[in-house]
């Protein structure tokens, strides 16, 4: 089977014979129930693939449509002008940066038109004179969609006077939707946030948003039932090449790249660029993440003194905050859902409100080792060495390799904790232990400076008191004041404290102890 991965044109997967998952119907009923419609998702699922369908449905080309849904749906297949624009891809850096993009399709709309509009500066009336063209020269109404209508905006939350400049630019030009709503057939906007959503398309009231939406949370992404129907095959192979059993391999899909729900009455939805790598290469891989980190949540996660440690449990959220973006920096759980890193794991109809978790092991794992390198001392890339040596050294009953690798780490000159740098501490723990999690049992609590964590692995039991500017002896105190070790009097394994001090001044550890 040939997968289309990084591939997002609907006719070229159509005519290699490209794996394809039909989603047809639900364009279907899109184009025939509504004019505008918005939707959000995570990146690199989907959303581009999904407008250049409909591209190929609205151009009337039927013969790509053989075997699908769509061809038993759609009896008439008209033919309309088609205005596609794609943000993404582009960098934003300059306000002349998005406007000499606009210009770009403008004057390729002109191509196809037979026309030339280049004459005018202003691309609002460049824009509704294409329009206008379109409908005198086709007779039919156009169609508009719009790929990542908010990037240049995105992309600059670190800039606001930038960011305030595309966000007036982007206003003046989506504007052109309502000035010319009786020409337009079908308009669709797809995006990863919400940030600009109601700014920028404040006067199209009408722009309907499907991104939570029982009936289209499986516009993108591959469900459950999607997997069985079209890669029973694939998962058989990858099962073989990893020797696992068939019921294994689906296991292990599941924990790595399912778990996306988009509204509270939705099945799960796997990350289908993940899926289709892992079947590419027959290898299982943290895919999503290799093609790099959001630049919204990175600046956004440079700014926020939201405490990260809260994402281990399970998050709760009012409907209201969940669907909207306002401030984002103090309050950024609404943009880690938007951008997938959090899902809806359950809904209380009584109170209105989500409770969100990470969808799944790829995601967990990724994000961990994304805000690895802002709370701890390490080059990213080092995370999984630097994970790899605490780990075995725990799996071998080794707690002075285990401090010492510890101690090096907050030791580091490019160690760069600024501001409370306990606070900092704490959530450099608080990854470190979860990312180990994965490898050991590591439990963890947290009051008032002190940090308390219990690792267990088959053989052995480490029991660790963390003080602030204090000393080792007085953690090791406390440890067995508090009878930590007490719930384990009876269990054959060996048992370690370790008693660490940080020092807040020096911004590392200080002291540590080993006791058995």
């Amino acid at each position: 089977m040939l997968y289309p991965i990084g591939i997002q044109n609907f006719e070229k997967i159509r005519k290699e014979g490209y794996a394809y998952v039909d989603k047809t119907a639900l364009i279907h009923r899109l184009a025939t129930t509504g004019t505008y419609y918005f939707l959000s998702r995570p990146r690199r699922f989907g959303k581009s693939l999904l407008l250049s369908t409909m591209e190929a449905y609205f151009k009337g080309k039927k013969e790509l449509f053989e075997g699908l849904a769509m061809e038993q749906l759609e009896q008439d297949w008209t033919e309309y002008p088609v205005l596609h624009l794609d943000l993404n891809g582009k960098e934003y850096d300059s306000p002349q940066a998005l406007t000499k993009n606009i210009n770009y399709y403008l004057s390729l709309w002109d191509k196809e038109l037979s026309t030339d509009t280049s004459s005018v500066n202003d691309i609002d009336i460049r824009f509704k004179q294409i329009i206008d063209i379109a409908c005198e020269k086709t007779g039919k109404k156009v169609v508009i969609l719009i790929d990542e209508y908010d990037k240049p905006i995105v992309d600059n939350l670190g800039n606001p006077e930038l960011a305030d400049n595309f966000k007036k630019t982007l206003q003046g030009f989506y504007s052109v939707l309502k000035a010319k709503d009786g020409q337009i057939r079908f308009g669709f906007l797809t995006g990863v946030s919400k940030i600009g959503k109601l700014s920028v398309f404040s006067g199209l009231n009408n722009l309907r948003d499907i991104s939570m939406l029982p009936e289209y949370s499986d516009i993108c992404g591959i469900s459950e039932e999607d997997l069985h129907k079209y890669f029973d095959d694939s998962v058989a192979e990858l099962a073989a090449a990893n020797n696992l059993s068939i019921e294994e391999c689906y296991g292990k899909l599941k924990d790595m790249y399912d778990g996306y729900h988009f509204s509270e009455e939705s099945d799960g939805m796997y990350n289908p660029f993940s899926l289709l790598n892992t079947f590419g290469s027959n290898r299982f891989n943290e895919y999503w993440f290799e093609t790099g980190t959001p630049t919204l949540l990175v600046n956004v996660m440079k700014q926020t003194s939201f405490d990260v440690t809260t994402l281990s449990d399970q998050v709760e959220v009012s409907v209201e905050d969940l669907s909207g973006m306002q401030d984002i920096i103090n309050r950024p759980i609404p943009l880690f859902f938007q951008t997938g890193y959090l899902t809806i794991k359950d809904y209380d109809k009584e109170f209105n409100i989500y409770t969100l978790g990470f969808p799944n092991d790829e995601v967990k794992n990724g994000f961990l080792k994304f805000i690895f390198s802002y709370y701890v001392p390490v080059n990213p890339a080092e995370g999984n060495t630097t994970t790899a040596k605490l780990a075995k050294a725990l799996r071998t009953g080794s707690p002075d390799v285990f401090m010492r690798t510890l101690e090096a780490l907050f030791a580091n000159t490019t160690y760069q904790i600024q501001g409370d740098s306990e606070k900092n501490f704490q959530y450099a723990m608080y990854i470190i232990m979860e990312l180990l999690g994965e490898y050991v049992q590591a439990e963890r609590t947290t009051s008032n400076g002190r940090i308390d964590l219990l690792l267990q692995t088959k053989e052995y039991i480490y029991i660790i008191e963390v003080k602030i500017d204090n000393t080792a002896d007085a953690a090791l105190q406390q440890i067995e004041e508090k009878g930590y070790a007490k719930p384990f009097v009876n269990d054959p394994r060996k048992i370690f404290k370790i008693g660490v001090s940080f020092s807040t001044a020096n911004r590392r550890i200080e002291d540590w102890k080993v006791i058995e």
